[in-house]
């Protein structure tokens, strides 16, 4: 793999490998086996994979979850290499090369701006988009791959790509996870000991309310949720909410479930002093 840290640089390899359709994966590093998961696919997709490593500011609204935010460049550099081909390349740019001016724009996605993370992280998705588009702006990509588990930010990308008439092709990748159910998350790695040991409640729960769609409505589904995570000591539930999987809309009762749908429970746990995202899908008999 090839490791580069300049928008110059990068037009200069693309052009140079001439290689097509060419692959992307954005991440902000701390990588684990999840990531590897993305760049994955788009190794068996694609003869060229860029994967870029920054931390985009523009998406905290917490200046100190950005201050704390995982760096560790030389592992992810180390792990990538297990990976990645001799042509592929790792893009590290820092923030001067992503925004050489102050990115001002605004973009408005309609519901997905009034739901979940969007009400929790006031500005986190348009951060998102502004980050997203640009990096679409510098590698052209064909293919570029997006986790699962970050299921509205994935909702809202391909909202980016609509409004903006971008060729792009996104792939979504399952979500990784540990072998206790965790989601695999750059975040887990700051999880206090205690609470790292709890935090498979998150799946559990996910899973028993995906069982329990069969016979109960979502207001009783909702209430076991809320119970299962505030019962376990340093755990808060932010949000459990039943979806559907295009607009966001929230599901309140079993008879607005509409046919041509797929539908997802998406919760926000505090564990500790860690915010922990995790999704399932769920079908409703």
């Amino acid at each position: 793999m090839r490791v580069i840290s300049t928008v110059i640089e990068l037009d200069n390899l693309i052009e140079e490998t001439n290689l097509i359709p060419l692959g992307f994966v954005p991440t902000m590093g701390a990588l684990h086996e999840g990531h590897l998961a993305l760049v994955n696919i788009a190794i068996k997709k694609c003869p060229l994979v860029v994967v870029s490593i920054f931390v985009n500011p523009t998406q905290f609204n917490d200046k100190n979850d950005l201050k704390n935010y995982p760096r560790t460049i030389d592992s992810d550099l180390a792990l990538l290499g297990t990976v990645l081909r001799q042509t592929d390349i790792v893009f590290t740019p820092d923030e001067k090369e992503i925004y050489p001016q102050e990115d001002t724009r605004k973009f408005l996605f309609g519901n997905l701006d009034n739901v979940m993370e969007a009400l929790h992280r006031p500005g986190h998705f348009n951060g998102v988009a502004q980050v997203v588009s640009r990096f679409f702006e510098l590698v052209k990509p064909d293919i570029a791959v997006f986790g699962l588990k970050d299921f509205q930010q994935l909702t809202v990308i391909k909202n980016l790509v609509g409004q903006t008439n971008n060729k792009v092709k996104i792939i979504p990748c399952p979500i990784v996870r540990e072998k206790d159910g965790l989601a695999m998350s750059s975040r887990n790695r700051l999880l206090d000991k205690e609470i790292r040991n709890h935090a498979p409640v998150i799946y559990k729960t996910l899973s028993a309310a995906s069982v329990m769609a069969g016979k109960y409505d979502i207001p009783e589904i909702v209430s076991f949720v809320e119970k299962s995570i505030n019962n376990i000591p340093g755990f808060s539930l932010e949000y459990f909410e039943v979806v559907d999987d295009s607009e966001l809309i929230p599901v309140r009762k079993k008879e607005d479930i509409k046919p041509d749908r797929q539908y997802y429970g998406c919760i926000a746990v505090k564990a500790g002093k860690i915010r922990l995202i995790d999704n399932i899908n769920i079908a409703f008999d």
